[in-house]
C-alpha cells in the first residue's frame, strides 16, 4: 500500500522527502519509500543530497542482536524551512506590551535583557588580555548567529563587522537594542573606546565596530 501526505501535487521529491520527515521524525528507507512509487535507488540520490546539504541527518541505530540500522530525521536547518512564528511573535509581545503599559515597560524588558548579556559575556571571558578578550566576543557573537568578521589594524585596534543581525526585525522596531549593544561592549571593553560606525537596522549593509586597544600606561 501506497501512503499518502497532503500536499500540492507538484511538490518536488525533496520538498516531500521534508515533509515526511517533518510528519513521521525517525524514519528507515522503508518507511520512506511507503510514500514513493519511483525507484530506492532515485530517492536515496535525494536524500543524499538532502544529507549533504544540511536538512537531513542519518544516525545509526544499535542493536542488541543483529546489524544495526540506519534512520533518517530533519536538522534543525531542515526543521527551519517550514513556516513558523518564531521570528514574529517577540516583537508582537514588545508590541503588546507597550500597547498595555507604556514604552517605558518596553525600555525595562530591554535593559533586563543587556543585564542577561552582560552577564554572559563576563562568564564566558575568562582572559582580561586585549586580543583574548577580542576572540572570545566574535566567537560568541558568531555562536548567536552574527555572522562576526574581525580585522585588526596597523595601529592594534579592531574593527568588527556583523554581517547578520538575528534580532533585527526588534531591533528596526525599538531603536534601544542597538544603543544597548553599545553599553554592554563598553562594559566589556572598560578600558578602550568602542565606536559604532554603521548598523544593519539602519539600512546598512553590516554592523561596523571599531573597538581600539588600551592606552598603555
Amino acid at each position: 500500500m501506497i501512503k499518502v501526505i497532503v500536499m500540492n501535487k507538484r511538490t518536488p521529491t525533496k520538498q516531500k522527502l521534508l515533509n515526511i520527515l517533518k510528519k513521521d521524525h525517525e524514519m528507515m528507507i522503508t518507511e520512506i519509500m511507503e510514500y514513493f512509487t519511483i525507484s530506492e535507488i532515485a530517492v536515496r540520490k535525494h536524500i543524499h543530497e538532502l544529507v549533504q546539504q544540511g536538512f537531513v541527518k542519518r544516525k545509526t541505530i544499535k542493536q542488541s542482536m543483529g546489524r544495526p540500522y540506519y534512520v533518517y530525521e530533519l536538522t534543525k536547518k531542515g526543521h527551519d524551512t517550514f513556516p513558523n512564528q518564531y521570528e514574529k511573535l517577540p516583537l508582537e509581545l514588545l508590541q503588546d506590551l507597550e500597547a498595555l503599559q507604556g514604552k517605558q515597560a518596553v525600555n525595562d524588558v530591554l535593559a533586563r535583557r543587556m543585564e542577561r548579556e552582560r552577564d554572559f559575556f563576563e562568564k564566558e571571558i575568562a582572559s582580561d588580555e586585549f586580543d583574548e578578550k577580542i576572540a572570545e566576543v566574535a566567537r560568541i557573537q558568531d555562536e548567536k548567529g552574527y555572522m562576526v568578521e574581525v580585522e585588526k589594524t596597523e595601529e592594534g585596534h579592531y574593527e568588527m563587522k556583523h554581517f547578520n543581525c538575528p534580532i533585527s526585525n526588534i531591533a528596526t522596531e525599538y531603536r534601544q537594542v542597538c544603543r544597548n549593544e553599545k553599553i554592554v561592549f563598553d562594559d566589556v571593553f572598560p578600558t578602550s573606546e568602542v565606536i559604532s560606525h554603521s548598523c544593519i537596522t539602519s539600512g546598512d549593509n553590516f554592523c561596523k565596530w571599531t573597538i581600539k586597544a588600551p592606552k598603555k600606561a
